[in-house]
């Protein structure tokens, strides 16, 4: 593991709570908003958090998240100017980061490229979402090199084999997509949940962090009692949606302080 991920899990599982992973999509409304949203992360207690790249064709997000990226993107957002973001936060913060996107934009701005300058502005991780196991050499040699992770998702659909794909890829910890479907479409489980994270903790060897589906603070403290990290996405995002102008701010900062405490306490 990247030394800010590694570090971060071990100090979860010394306090013996699971961590608590906010993404964010970069460039929604703007790349002001989006760091406003990081500092409001770091301020609530995230653990980690998922920055995402916009892409024209989310194909794993819902509604939510595709009209995000799609703001995001008549803003302007680029790659390289999220990295830019990414490196001024770094100044002020050590949370860690995992840029989570689509092999689309990472391959177009090339693997060696973007593994050497996601290094250099401090992002610790990447989670390519279309990019399964027998397809990454090239990127995850490029991370690899870079000193990042690379984290791949498993699915209640995943079989034993694909688990073994994974194991031999896997860098930080793995993504348990908790539903089938994409993201905010349907609350998880939360026994066939805890079977199979604890299928994937057995046999990867990694923490497990767990998201799509969680939107409140019920679903995440249920979440972390099972996983080791709980992520919330589609949620956050929808707050920037509905509300006007900078008026998401306040409610977005209550709703992660929210969410942080539910992750932090479910296990006291």
């Amino acid at each position: 593991m990247s030394g800010r991920i590694a570090t971060t899990f071990a100090r979860l599982a010394a306090e013996g709570r699971a961590g608590f992973v906010p993404f964010i999509m970069a460039g929604d409304p703007d790349l002001g908003a989006t760091r406003e949203l990081l500092n409001a992360s770091a301020d609530a207690g995230a653990d980690l958090i998922e920055l995402g790249i916009p892409f024209s064709d989310p194909m794993a997000d819902g509604p939510v998240l595709q009209r995000s990226a799609e703001r995001a993107l008549t803003a302007g957002t680029t790659l390289t100017s999220v990295l830019e973001l990414v490196a001024e936060f770094r100044r002020d913060s050590a949370i860690p980061i995992v840029l989570f996107g689509y092999a689309n934009p990472f391959l177009r701005y090339g693997a060696d490229r973007l593994a050497r300058d996601a290094a250099a502005s401090g992002v610790d991780g990447v989670l390519c979402v279309d990019l399964p196991p027998e397809e990454a050499d090239d990127l995850q040699q490029a991370t690899d090199a870079a000193g990042l992770d690379m984290i791949f998702l498993l699915a209640p659909t995943s079989d034993r084999a694909r688990i073994d794909r994974v194991r031999a890829r896997a860098r930080g910890f793995v993504y348990y997509v908790s539903i089938t479907g994409t993201t905010g479409a349907a609350a998880p489980d939360p026994a066939a949940v805890a079977t199979m994270v604890e299928t994937v903790r057995t046999r990867v060897g990694l923490p497990v962090g767990v998201g799509f589906g969680i939107t409140n603070p019920d679903q995440a403290r249920a979440v972390a009692r099972i996983a080791d990290a709980v992520v919330v996405g589609s949620a956050v995002m929808r707050i920037v949606e509905t509300s006007p102008g900078a008026a998401f701010l306040p409610a977005a900062r209550q709703f992660l302080r929210d969410l942080a405490a539910a992750v932090h306490t479910a296990r006291g």
